[in-house]
């Protein structure tokens, strides 16, 4: 889509009502650092917020009625209240949008009727939380229009809600934490237990470095069922170890828990988890000290542990790892729930060109789809756009 995001979102709010929308909220896409398939382990997790977005424009609408366009989308979709408040009942993208009044109204919150229209630059299916991206722009105009006494430190759980128990899509908190709390220039250190964060200062520029974010291509396979699979798997572990979650399995007591385990691939599952929220404090620890370049092993020992361990990853995503550390990257891994989506590589500023080719090269060797590729910085989370 050509144009900016946040004009185009008003040009479909005007195309479609015919008038000027009352608010306009932005919220981003996400990649994670390091991190991956700890959050609903109640462990660590270490994202940031991208400069694509997603953006709602809004105005009030019929009470108890919401009518919803994309530019994705030929026409709109219109809901009631009875179809909001009945998980399931709204269907495909806009079930992400009914979703977040439903979340509301269960929460208490009278939700003012609206109209909206969505535009975003945050490629759906891609492993970039789109997901998060479009229910916390909607959550935040909707509190806007409605005058909702809600902090914005509870929109992540509310949008995650709508996720979880209306969409139907078993996901931590992480992606709603960083959508709504990024900060330009940080990481979002999240403690998915007790949800306190901090801004881990993540200044790219001043290191003289940049994160390429890789988009493989590579269709999702079985992703969902296999999500939540391992879900399954993990909740299954910590019940035999007798503990809450395997945040509770501390990295030196691995190998007993492990002896503990009956088969191999749960086994995996957990050694894949347990070594994952290390890897994230050992992370937190290198950035706080100002050594950026020196968690790019971290990273790659996370992708090898999320291919070997957890067995989440595809061909295309393993090859854009090998091409980008074979050209210089300090480190590189899969960043997203898996089976496709992106990879993202540490590399120095000025390596950003010759990485991006190398992935590409090493795409064309193997068949594979062209890969799209972009530079990104830590950007700001969700916010309303005068």
């Amino acid at each position: 889509m050509s144009g900016d995001v946040a004009d185009r979102a008003g040009a479909g709010f005007r195309r479609w009502y015919d008038a000027e929308p009352a608010v306009r909220w932005a919220a981003p896409g996400r990649v994670n650092l390091i991190g991956e398939h700890t959050d609903y382990n109640d462990g660590f997790v270490l994202p940031f917020a991208l400069p694509l977005r997603t953006v709602v424009a809004a105005a009030p609408g019929p009470d108890g009625r919401w009518t919803v366009c994309s530019e994705l989308a030929d026409e709109p979709v219109e809901f009631d209240a009875a179809a909001a408040d009945e998980p399931g009942r709204v269907d495909g993208w806009a079930a992400y949008v009914a979703g977040v009044v439903w979340a509301l109204r269960a929460a208490g919150h009278h939700v003012p009727g609206a109209r909206l229209a969505v535009a975003s630059d945050v490629p759906v299916g891609s492993g970039l939380s789109s997901s998060a991206a479009i229910e916390s722009a909607v959550l935040a105009a909707l509190v806007d229009l409605g005058g909702l006494d809600l902090p914005t430190d509870r929109w992540p759980r509310l949008a995650q809600r709508a996720e979880n128990d209306y969409v139907g899509a078993p996901t931590g908190i992480m992606d709603q934490s960083v959508v709504v709390r990024g900060r330009e220039g940080h990481a979002l250190f999240l403690d998915c237990r007790s949800e306190e964060v901090e801004q881990i200062p993540f200044d790219l520029d001043a290191a003289g470095l940049a994160v390429l974010v890789v988009d493989s291509r590579a269709p999702h396979r079985h992703a969902d069922g296999e999500y939540a699979a391992r879900r399954a798997s993990c909740e299954r572990a910590a019940a035999t170890l007798g503990v809450t979650a395997l945040r509770d399995v501390p990295a030196a007591d691995l190998d007993a828990a492990l002896a503990r385990l009956d088969d191999d691939e749960t086994r995996r599952r957990v050694r894949h988890v347990v070594t994952e929220n290390q890897r994230v404090l050992d992370t937190v620890a290198l950035l706080r000290a100002g050594r950026v370049r020196d968690a790019g092993p971290l990273l790659t020992a996370s992708h090898a542990s999320m291919r070997d361990d957890f067995e989440i990853t595809v061909p295309e995503v393993d090859t854009a790892v090998e091409a980008a550390l074979a050209a210089g990257a300090y480190g590189a891994r899969m960043t997203g729930g898996g089976f496709g989506g992106c990879v993202l590589a540490l590399v120095d500023a000025d390596a950003t060109d010759p990485v991006a080719e190398a992935v590409t090269a090493a795409y064309a060797e193997r068949a594979f789809a062209r890969p799209h590729t972009r530079t990104v910085l830590p950007a700001p989370g969700a916010h309303r756009l005068p």
